[in-house]
């Protein structure tokens, strides 16, 4: 089993910059992708932007060109850079990797504001 733990969250302006960590511990071998999913009051869950074990990225289309994943091996973690901030990016972002089965941290906030 992975454990996930999340930070990075907080308040910001519109336009601006945050960046998230997801360090990954337990059953860090078996982990074929990891991933940034985000829910916002009243709306589905949904994927962000995920990077398989080979380092092959994929984005929602509302975040292309803002948001970069990455991964530092050495460190076992995941990152989300997330520039130009916009209000509808606020929600609790989490973070998710693939094993055996799912597993998820515990979420961040991320407000931005207007």
């Amino acid at each position: 089993q992975v454990q996930l733990v999340e930070s990075g969250g907080g308040l910001v302006q519109a336009g601006g910059s945050l960046r998230l960590s997801c360090a990954a511990s337990g059953g860090i071998f078996s982990i074929n992708a990891m991933g940034w999913y985000r829910q916002a009051p009243g709306k589905q869950r949904e994927l962000v932007a995920a990077i398989t074990s080979g380092g092959s990225t994929n984005y929602a289309d509302s975040v292309k060109g803002r948001f970069t994943i990455s991964r530092d091996n050495a460190k076992n973690t995941v990152y989300l850079q997330m520039n130009s901030l916009k209000p509808e990016d606020t929600a609790v972002y989490y973070c998710a990797a693939d094993s055996w089965r799912r597993s998820w941290g515990q979420g961040t906030q991320v407000t931005v504001s207007s």
